[in-house]
């Protein structure tokens, strides 16, 4: 991925949630799970490691391998990895993401486990020792595990990653060539809850909503951290017919409905809103007639598929 110092731009690597697809009837949309592709200030920015990330690894190799006759002429590969959780879809593509087996690598992943964990020590328990054959720090790469909470702010700049401790009701504006990225933390997801990512440059911004569920009357404190935000990218596992299903309701999963995030998008005055995060269980011709449907309400909401890019 070639670095544009100017460029904001978003690419979808993995739509799905709980768990990929394989089939026929979902080439489409795609059935990866979550992974989003974020060039921007000159940084490569990932939200999620599902199995999204491992065909974004892949074009990084192979751009890596052209780039030079060996391993240390060749540019070295720099990623920012954002986890919102670590559940299973979010993280099931790290492993097999052949960028952190080059030791020229510089990866820095950031998230929060719970309180009584580190976000190191979670990986390596949930994704290495006997789940893989290798263990966490057999990992080539400079890897920098960071734990992040929502009194955290991120900067990327030309000197690297530094977070900054903010006060409450305290936001940073991006100086120059900064990459501010905050978040904050939602608990309407079993067990731990997620974090909600803003990444901030100079003038445009990207909330990235993943695995929350919404409230009746919407989530205030969601509306005003996207306000008025460029691009939306919001969870939307359900139609509203299958969340308020009699016979299988979906309350209480930690998701959101399609209508849940149109929503935000009005109470935020987000400009664009991509739905994300589907359930396995819908196929192209699903998805079709909900984009449909809601291209009817709205001409700046769009269903994610793989591959989709937005230049922000």
């Amino acid at each position: 991925m070639k670095k544009i110092k100017d460029e904001f731009s978003v690419k979808f690597r993995g739509i799905r949630g709980s768990y990929p697809i394989a089939h026929k009837d979902y080439l489409k949309y795609g059935g990866n799970t979550s992974c989003v592709e974020v060039n921007v200030g000159g940084h490569l920015i990932v939200l999620d490691a599902g199995t999204g990330l491992i065909e974004l690894g892949n074009e990084l190799m192979k751009e890596h391998i052209a780039s030079g006759t060996n391993l240390y002429d060749r540019t070295p590969m720099e990623v920012t990895l954002l986890l919102s959780h670590i559940h299973q879809d979010h993280i099931q593509g790290f492993t097999f993401f052949r960028p952190s087996y080059v030791p020229t690598t510089k990866l820095n992943v950031l998230g929060v486990a719970d309180y009584n964990e580190k976000l190191a020590d979670e990986l390596s328990r949930l994704l290495f020792t006997k789940s893989f054959p290798l263990n966490l720090g057999d990992i080539a790469a400079n890897l920098n595990i960071m734990d992040v909470n929502e009194t955290d702010c991120i900067i990327l700049d030309d000197s690297g990653i530094k977070l900054k401790r903010i006060e409450t009701g305290e936001t940073l504006t991006p100086q120059n060539d900064e990459v501010i990225i905050s978040c904050y933390k939602s608990y309407a997801h079993p067990q731990d809850g997620v974090l909600i990512y803003k990444i901030a440059y100079k003038d445009k911004s990207l909330v990235y909503a993943s695995d929350k569920e919404t409230y009746i009357g919407g989530d205030k404190k969601l509306s005003i951290f996207a306000r008025n935000c460029d691009l939306l990218i919001h969870d939307a596992q359900y139609t509203t017919d299958d969340y308020m299903n009699s016979y299988s309701p979906k309350q209480g999963y930690g998701h959101s409905t399609f209508d849940m995030a149109q929503d935000c998008k009005a109470q935020s005055g987000a400009k664009k809103l991509v739905f994300y995060h589907f359930d396995p269980s819908y196929n192209d011709e699903k998805l079709d007639e909900i984009a449909q449907h809601y291209q009817k309400i709205s001409d700046t909401s769009y269903v994610a598929s793989e591959g989709l890019e937005i230049v922000l």
